[in-house]
């Protein structure tokens, strides 16, 4: 496979073309740039198989260059900075990156991941990133959910709950059906507390904002909006009941 690397810091560069000469050797890398306009006008002329995008550049960021190319076909793969807000905006995305300093075992697996999904870059999320980015200081409206067949790009207040089937995860969406993806539900408890998502069981993580009622039978259920009944731990009880206040 063949890459192509844009990084604006000569150091970051070398470390992260040492870096795939360690970890990659398989990728050939067949070009670098350093800015919006030098990055352009390479992949004008070579598309790679993967586009290592560094967010910003002396001149712009790399959603610039993903305009000026739209018909761009390369798999990517963000490097930024150790940026809270870029985290949570690609942790949204779902979208593959890498933060400087590079580690060799999750660059490896970012560029096996990029090699399996090779033509199937979804557009919608990498506007939900470009999008969650922009906008620092506000929380994410949707969410990037990825599937074995598909991408889903769903609004979370229109999430009602999810539930964890072993390491993975089904999301109910109101008027949609259920969602399965390969991560765990405490992966996505963290990403969704701040949206008033709230783990009332072991098993379940319910979006407050579509409870009707709570009933108060052994450790008590919650009723949803979609008509859903779900159970609350004996240890969430006294929180749940809290919150509901």
């Amino acid at each position: 496979m063949t890459a192509i690397i844009v990084e604006d810091l000569p150091q970051a560069l070398a470390a992260l073309r040492a870096d795939l000469r360690d970890f990659c050797p398989e990728l050939d890398i067949i070009g670098t740039a350093d800015s919006v306009v030098s990055a352009a006008k390479l992949l004008r002329t070579r598309q790679p198989d993967i586009l290592f995008l560094d967010i910003m550049l002396g001149d712009g960021t790399s959603f610039d260059i993903l305009e000026i190319v739209p018909d761009l076909r390369s798999e990517l793969i963000f490097i930024t900075a150790s940026d809270e807000f870029a985290v949570r905006a690609f942790r949204f995305a779902a979208v593959d990156y890498l933060l400087k300093p590079v580690d060799g075992e999750q660059l490896r697996a970012a560029v096996e991941r990029a090699a399996a999904r090779r033509g199937q870059t979804n557009t919608e999320a990498l506007e939900l990133l470009k999008d969650t980015i922009r906008r620092p200081n506000e929380l994410p409206e949707r969410i990037s959910l990825h599937t074995a067949e598909n991408i889903v790009v769903a609004n979370i207040k229109d999430i009602v709950r999810c539930e964890s089937d072993s390491n993975n995860t089904r999301f109910f969406i109101q008027g949609e059906k259920p969602v399965f993806v390969t991560k765990t539900l405490k992966h996505f408890e963290r990403m969704l507390t701040d949206h008033h998502f709230v783990r009332v069981h072991q098993s379940h993580l319910v979006n407050l904002r579509h409870v009707v009622e709570f009933k108060k039978i052994d450790s008590g259920y919650l009723r949803l909006t979609n008509g859903e009944e779900v159970p609350v731990a004996s240890r969430k009880r006294a929180e749940v009941v809290e919150l509901l206040r």
